[in-house]
């Protein structure tokens, strides 16, 4: 599949790289801080990538659903291409715990509970994923975990559950990290391994603390199908990146590609988390995917980018007049850089090897100046906030310029 939004190209080191781009969101500068701890539960080395169903059907999940949408990540190639967690969010239980103090699964939803859920999409070779609230209830009124965790972890591992999104709903005023801490360590009592994903929305400096207590954590509010709540989530993950690493990764929530933006959004969207090194967990109905939605979730080039095994989130080493540079290291010594431009009209970014973290340029006698340019439409007069972004991967020991392709 083609990537529309990221291009993988190798740069000279003396190449300086100019592009017409056009509407991108902003980036905000790093400020490096202390992480904490990583938990040691030798799960999520590099971002997990998934499916959830709540961006696209709220509280309308089905086992059903659930065992399409598998069998689609297989048929589709998807899950050749990484994805692996079909995760179930919230309304899949019943409105009370059962006489042992209980989860019930809700017999109309998931006939064979979530059980037998998970035990087919083990047989598709993925892997299942569950929801609960750190709280009284979750965000849908169904029974919370809070004061439950060891009765619910216990659950969770005797159906074959392999990961938790643990949402904040109705928490009671009870200290974040507490709460969060607690069913961390009712997991690791199981002796399963379960992905523990937290999903506190961004509060208590979740990503001074999130690293010990789980392998992801949500740093924002929820995301919804509008690029300026796209852009806003991005704005303030970008910023985060000294907190993430292999087993802990910063969570600026679900994709919502393939659910309304347009698809030079999609893109930009697609290509942002995956510079970020974000959990790629699509939040659309991928059975009605369109090819050109395919065409982004499953780029193998972009998500490489996103998976590589350093696991660096990418930084922005500039930042003015709306125009961007992102970069991020990999693991091959390769530099994946992105350029961003969020204003509605086309503009050009420039950038250097040098600027991006390769070496400087070998003295010659060349008076070749190794630019390239891009040309990007600019966007419709009606439309708000469009955007494009651009990457290239430079290699240290690259020996000729790139050429760089236009935006579509």
């Amino acid at each position: 599949m083609t990537v529309p939004s990221l291009f993988t190209r190798r740069l000279s080191a003396a190449l300086t790289m100019a592009l017409l781009l056009a509407l991108v969101p902003a980036l905000l500068v790093l400020r490096a801080a202390p992480p904490a701890q990583a938990l040691d539960n030798g799960l999520a080395r590099t971002p997990p990538m998934g499916w959830n169903d709540w961006n696209a059907f709220g509280c309308n999940v089905t086992e059903q659903l659930v065992e399409q949408t598998a069998d689609y990540l297989v048929s589709s190639g998807l899950k050749g291409a990484g994805y692996q967690y079909v995760n179930i969010d919230d309304c899949w239980m019943t409105s009370a715990r059962n006489s042992a103090g209980q989860l019930v699964p809700d017999p109309v939803k998931f006939p064979n509970g979530i059980s037998g859920t998970a035990a087919y999409v083990h047989s598709r070779g993925l892997k299942l994923g569950i929801y609960e609230s750190a709280g009284t209830a979750t965000c849908a009124g169904y029974p919370g975990s809070l004061g439950h965790e060891q009765t619910d972890a216990d659950s969770f591992a005797a159906w074959g559950v392999d990961y938790l999104k643990y949402d904040n709903c109705n928490h009671q005023n009870v200290p974040d990290q507490q709460r969060y801490a607690a069913m961390r360590d009712a997991l690791a009592n199981t002796g399963r391994p379960i992905v523990y994903s937290l999903c506190n929305w961004g509060l208590a400096s979740v990503w001074t603390w999130g690293a010990g207590v789980g392998n992801s954590w949500r740093t924002t509010d929820d995301i919804n199908v509008n690029f300026s709540t796209v852009t806003s989530i991005y704005k303030a993950n970008v910023k985060l990146a000294a907190y993430a690493k292999p087993g802990a990764w910063n969570d600026p929530d679900m994709l919502e590609v393939g659910n309304g933006m347009s698809f030079t959004e999609d893109r930009s969207h697609f290509s942002l988390w995956s510079e970020m090194a974000a959990p790629l967990i699509a939040g659309t109905d991928l059975r009605k995917a369109t090819a050109a939605t395919l065409s982004l979730y499953g780029n193998k080039e972009v998500i490489a980018v996103d998976q590589d095994s350093l696991g660096k989130q990418g930084t922005e080493i500039s930042n003015s007049g709306g125009l961007h540079v992102l970069t991020k290291p990999l693991a091959n010594g390769d530099v994946s850089v992105v350029l961003f431009n969020e204003n509605s009209s086309t503009a050009t970014i420039s950038t250097s090897a040098t600027a991006a973290g390769l070496p400087p340029p070998p003295r010659t006698s060349s008076t070749t100046s190794g630019r390239t340019s891009s040309a990007a439409p600019a966007a419709p007069s009606r439309r708000a906030s469009p955007a494009t972004a651009r990457s290239c991967t430079g290699s240290p020991s690259a020996a000729a310029p790139a050429s760089a392709a236009p935006a579509r």
